[in-house]
């Protein structure tokens, strides 16, 4: 229409830049969010070669090559809580049980020289359980002597022993007896030598609160 000024079409706002960074700003949690979770991830999948037991290994025995198996764990934070290859030395010794295919703590391997331990081979007076295998832990009970035949109450020599092996006599003569490779404290020995060159009656039983 003449004298009438054309309207000119409405031009767009410009993008505001709040906007835009609220965009960025949410690719970049998304970014970290799944690199988060592949680190997680890739962690729990790293594994680090170790050592367990290939059977039960007893306080005081030694841990040779023989005794542990290297196997792949995933272990974190703990690695160096468990016995590794380079740390398998000449001389170590269980300073507690360590059972069959468990893991080898650090912590339960020392150095023979520091040993509080030591074994003995006792024979028991009464049948012993057939529970009673290695890593059993058992007490000693002393019978003392009177005269032949005649023996005193028994009494606890050794309330903490753990069981090595079992030999047990099945003859008729035998009566079910049992002879036991046992590891009992250094400072039981005395006590021990003297109440087997005494002949005292000795008898080996479960410990409390183990299966009998």
């Amino acid at each position: 229409m003449d004298g009438m000024t054309a309207l000119e079409p409405a031009r767009p706002r410009p993008r505001a830049f709040w906007g835009d960074a609220r965009f960025f700003l949410g690719i970049l949690l998304v970014a970290a969010s799944v690199a988060g979770v592949w680190l997680v991830v890739s962690a729990s999948r790293q594994t680090v070669p170790v050592f367990a037991a290939t059977r039960t290994i007893v306080p005081g025995e030694a841990v040779a090559a023989d005794d542990v198996r290297l196997v792949d764990v995933a272990l974190g934070r703990l690695e160096d809580s468990y016995l590794t290859a380079d740390a398998l030395e000449e001389g170590l010794v269980a300073t507690r049980t360590v059972t069959e295919g468990e893991l080898v703590p650090q912590s339960a391997v020392g150095a023979a020289s520091a040993a509080a331990t030591t074994t003995v081979v006792l024979r028991s007076a009464v049948e012993v359980p057939a529970s009673v295998k290695a890593g059993t832990v058992v007490e000693v009970w002393e019978a003392p002597l009177i005269e032949r035949g005649s023996y005193d109450a028994p009494r606890i020599l050794v309330p903490d022993a753990t069981v090595v092996s079992v030999t047990r006599d099945e003859s008729v003569i035998g009566g079910g007896a049992a002879s036991l490779e046992l590891v009992i404290p250094r400072a039981d020995v005395a006590a021990v030598l003297a109440a087997t060159s005494d002949e005292s009656a000795l008898s080996i039983v479960p410990a409390a609160g183990f299966a009998r």
